[in-house]
């Protein structure tokens, strides 16, 4: 499947699952930037990935995509965006050949040649049949993500299911070991492999015809759906900071109204986009717990530090690789900017200063365990019986501003003075919506 489609199906299924169908088919297309008629052919490719991975969604045909989506969401611990990984992680026909190669090493271990002339023999007439260098390129592959593994002896080479682990697993330690990594997979960046990892488990679980009792006794949900959208970028971004080459991206920016725009390929049809064609050196890729975002920062081939949300990102390409010397100047040039970041933020250093109250007596403190956990290098500078003063250098009080949000009554911000009449004014604004009640 193409990269462009991937890409506006990534932006689709964000814009449904954050609006819960709640735009109509021209509203969603113009936010797009794609026709009506683009939009109904994307629904139709959905579906029947829906009903091709998630057979237990109800089977009204006439019920719309996202109500799909919306009233399905409880009924299973499956996040409902991963469906998109397992459809569109490979082509069709390489799929269809993975499955026979890994179907014939199941019982016995084969040669490259042997599995050559199964799978020749074995693919549907409308797919292309393999070549030798495929089907040793697909073995490189299968082993270096540990499916399968190279037998010893001499050549040639054969190859068999790696599979001993989960084989030599009570059913009660298989158990422990699906609910371990469903757990982890839920609440750990980044995701999708652990999902995945997860349906093999159960898959196993289910060939060995075990009990019921593989099914997910908890159900994780997700509190951030784009977190798993956007890995679907984060192992190119990854690849590209290794090997120190440059990436060129069509960006949209999250205060613009579209979120996505098509290749145009006729020059008939040409139009402007909303995206900004960018081109960076990527350096480092940063997670923002508190609201579920990746951010890829890096510098522009002018030397400026560039920062930008995973999720604007389209259609990206990789470019030259870069000389290690200039790499590891513009690492260490960011790492210093970024030195007292709360987040991303490279402002100019602010020195916060926030008195936080204990909870009461008899109550465990649970603000200052928070403070402690979440505070990263800021230390509490003073102890008092009812309160402490947590102290922290950080650039610019943006990103900060959140988490001392958060604790509500229980902390007052000291300085700086421009921070402490921000807050002020916040909490004024929330008391002005009760007042009339």
């Amino acid at each position: 499947m193409a990269r462009e489609s991937f890409d506006k199906e990534i932006q689709f299924l964000r814009m449904l699952a954050l609006t819960s169908g709640a735009y109509n088919r021209q509203q969603y297309a113009e936010r797009l930037g794609i026709s009506v008629h683009t939009f109904d052919k994307t629904i139709k490719r959905l579906k029947e990935v829906v009903s091709a991975v998630h057979q237990q969604l109800p089977e009204d045909k006439g019920k719309e995509f996202a109500q799909t989506m919306r009233y399905s969401y409880m009924d299973s611990s499956d996040p409902m965006l991963l469906f998109l990984f397992r459809a569109k992680s490979l082509k069709e026909s390489e799929s269809q050949r993975l499955s026979l190669l890994l179907a014939a090493m199941q019982d016995k271990a084969l040669t490259a040649m042997e599995l050559l002339d199964l799978c020749c023999g074995s693919m549907p007439a409308d797919l292309s049949l393999p070549d030798e260098k495929t089907i040793r390129g697909d073995l490189k592959y299968l082993e270096q993500v540990g499916v399968i593994k190279k037998e010893t002896g001499a050549r040639p080479f054969r190859y068999r299911i790696h599979n001993e682990m989960v084989r030599e697993l009570s059913h009660e330690e298989l158990l422990d070991l699906y609910d371990f990594v469903d757990m982890m997979a839920s609440t750990q960046v980044p995701s999708v492999q652990g999902y995945l990892l997860r349906d093999g488990l159960k898959k196993h679980m289910a060939r060995q015809q075990e009990a019921d009792r593989s099914a997910a006794p908890f159900l994780y949900k997700y509190n951030y759906y784009s977190r798993i959208l956007d890995e679907a970028h984060l192992f190119t971004l990854l690849g590209s900071i290794r090997q120190r080459r440059m990436v060129s991206f069509l960006y949209f920016s999250p205060k613009k109204d579209t979120s996505y725009a098509s290749k145009n390929t006729n020059p008939l049809f040409e139009r402007e986009t909303e995206g900004m064609q960018e081109t960076m050196l990527p350096i480092k890729v940063i997670y923002d717990h508190q609201y579920g975002r990746w951010y890829l920062l890096g510098h522009h081939p002018g030397g400026a530090i560039r920062k930008y949300r995973i999720e604007g990102l389209t259609q990206i390409t990789l470019g030259n690789e870069v000389a290690a010397e200039l790499f590891e100047t513009r690492k260490l040039e960011l790492e210093q900017r970024i030195q007292h970041s709360w987040l991303i933020d490279t402002g100019k250093p602010v020195k916060v200063r926030v008195r936080f109250f204990h909870p009461g007596l008899g109550i465990p403190d649970f603000v200052r365990e928070r403070v402690l956990l979440q505070g990263q290098w800021g230390e509490i500078v003073e102890e008092e019986e009812n309160s402490f003063v947590y102290e922290i250098e950080v650039n610019g009080t943006i990103e900060i501003k959140p988490w001392i949000r958060s604790f509500g009554s229980s902390c007052e911000v000291l300085a700086p003075e421009k921070l402490r009449q921000e807050m002020i004014a916040e909490w004024k604004e929330i008391r002005a919506y009760y007042e009339s009640i």
